[in-house]
């Protein structure tokens, strides 16, 4: 699987977020919570979700390391934001961008970024954040769900 290398421009998020782990994971509880404020957000830009990670500095992707998950959609301006949705800036960079079809429970794709297309690029991981774009096609644990992974890079 060969991504798409993509300068993103600056993008203005409204969502939630929660502090968990890969073993204390609390991503269906940030869903549950955020998708009935969704309705409330009325300047999205599109009908997209956006699934963000925060990591810290030198994560090592370590099972019980803490780090910041988001539930979002991208809008057009910070004018209106329902309580207790919170605001983030998404800052412009570079980012290698993978079409993934398949279950979003399924982790070997992340294996294969991280273990086999990274350490072969032209790129190293970048400390920003991670996303997912949940589109129309997304249909969660399902196999023919379709995804867009972006994973911050910078080139070597």
């Amino acid at each position: 699987m060969t991504p798409r290398i993509v300068h993103l421009t600056e993008k203005k998020l409204v969502g939630m977020r929660v502090s968990m782990s890969f073993t204390d994971n609390k991503t269906g509880l940030l869903w549950q919570r955020f998708m009935p404020k969704r309705r409330e957000i009325t300047n999205n830009i599109s009908g997209d979700l956006i699934s963000m990670q925060i990591y810290p500095p030198a994560f090592d992707f370590n099972s019980s390391t803490q780090f910041e998950k988001w539930a979002a959609v991208e809008v057009t301006d910070f004018d209106q934001v329902p309580e207790p949705l919170e605001t983030f800036v998404l800052s412009a960079g570079t980012y290698a961008v993978f079409d993934y079809k398949g279950s979003g429970n399924d982790t070997r794709i992340f294996q294969y970024i991280f273990m086999e297309w990274l350490p072969q690029s032209g790129y190293t991981l970048d400390s920003r954040p991670h996303f997912e774009v949940l589109g129309a096609k997304y249909k969660n644990a399902s196999p023919g769900s379709e995804e867009e992974i972006w994973i911050p890079v910078s080139k070597r």
